[in-house]
């Protein structure tokens, strides 16, 4: 097979969870597969140094770069199937294609996005349904979302999890963890902190979050910080004044964009990983806090309880009372905090970015010898 994957998701030196996703795969099938064609297609002005260029040794992988805009076809030439790990435009012609689709947030939670970007969205998705011959969805959510939204046949459509790097996300003996305390003190951190990860925007209901650590505080069940990581999104302004409002400025930390070194330092010495999202495709931070070893309270919503397995607390996202019950509860209860730790271990073993390769490689070659 010519498998041609577009890898415009993670050419950025910053990327989150599509191309998370999107690098892992094609390095582990770089890993798996010497025996299939792979043809990694890149959109690249010449003098672009913002865009970093995927470097592969394989012999049966190339990158072609596409630095005049001549699109998909002329730059990939024959092929026979094409993967486009998100939704996006698929001006491909004679060959199979396969889409990747991680959410229905624009469906679910339209107010998360603009009206531009929930056009641009439904008109990629509507193209997926009718062009492509397989739909990858990374959660069963995800895939009864799709169900849910759209007239799309049954057997276009399979469920394969993402996985979570174990070689970046892992828990850290006492000799690393000593020298974690010292990356995360240069950051300001000593104390005691819960810690959560994730864009900064609405979806993520980081006011939900930050009004229940306030209730943890004035009940005085817990005396550290609350530490979010995250790029900035979109409309959360609201988000910092709440903070202001509540009178938490010394105690809530925004820390931006994280290297994943410093995310594993993070993860691995929080008093308690939470993730209370009002709407996620996959969550790979659940996924790599469950890798690390960590505590985590996560959602009951969309697929946060289908990836937690059982293994983290789950409250109403809604309910910042019910969040801060489940802190304090985690926080001051040693037993159920070892408990939730095991567990976490054990179900991180369920994902991993070699099963997410094999599934996905198993994928190519039905449709491959598909007719039609």
């Amino acid at each position: 097979m010519r498998v041609a994957i577009n890898c415009r998701s993670f050419l950025n030196k910053k990327y989150t969870g599509i191309g998370r996703y999107a690098h892992n795969l094609v390095n582990t099938l770089s890993q798996i597969d010497p025996q299939n064609e792979y043809l990694l297609y890149v959109q690249k002005k010449l003098f672009d140094t913002k865009r970093k260029t995927p470097v592969f040794t394989q012999k049966n992988f190339s990158v072609k770069i596409d630095r005049f805009n001549r699109g998909l076809q002329e730059t990939l030439g024959a092929i026979d199937i094409y993967h486009s790990p998100s939704p996006d435009s698929l001006p491909i012609e004679k060959a199979k294609i396969v889409v990747t689709v991680h959410d229905l947030i624009y469906k679910a939670f339209p107010q998360s996005h603009t009206q531009s970007t929930i056009e641009i969205t439904d008109r990629h998705i509507h193209e997926a349904v009718l062009k492509a011959s397989k739909i990858i969805c990374c959660s069963q959510s995800t895939m009864d979302d799709l169900e849910r939204y759209f007239s799309v046949d049954k057997s276009k459509i399979c469920m394969v999890h993402q996985g979570v790097d174990k070689n970046i996300f892992y828990p850290l003996d006492s000799e690393q963890r000593q020298k974690a305390k010292k990356v995360i003190e240069e950051k300001g951190i000593s104390d005691p902190f819960i810690f959560f990860v994730g864009t900064i925007e609405p979806r993520k209901n980081l006011n939900n979050l930050i009004r229940a650590f306030f209730f943890l505080k004035e009940k005085k069940q817990f005396n550290g910080k609350l530490v979010i990581a995250g790029m900035s999104g979109w409309m959360n302004e609201s988000i910092y004044y709440f903070v202001d409002h509540l009178k938490l400025k010394n105690d809530v930390v925004f820390l931006g964009y994280l290297t994943d070194e410093e995310l594993r330092y993070l993860y691995n010495l929080a008093e308690v990983f939470v993730f209370p999202s009002l709407y996620e495709g996959f969550g790979f931070p659940i996924v790599e806090a469950f890798s690390c070893g960590a505590a985590v309270i996560t959602s009951n919503v969309s697929s946060c309880p289908e990836i937690a397995g059982g293994a983290a607390l789950t409250v109403d996202p809604m309910d910042p009372r019910a969040i801060a019950d489940a802190m304090a509860q985690t926080i001051g209860d040693q037993r159920l905090k070892e408990n939730l730790q095991q567990k976490a271990r054990v179900r991180a073993k369920d994902f991993s970015f070699l099963k997410t390769a094999e599934e996905t490689l198993k994928v190519y070659g039905e449709v491959y010898h598909s007719k039609g």
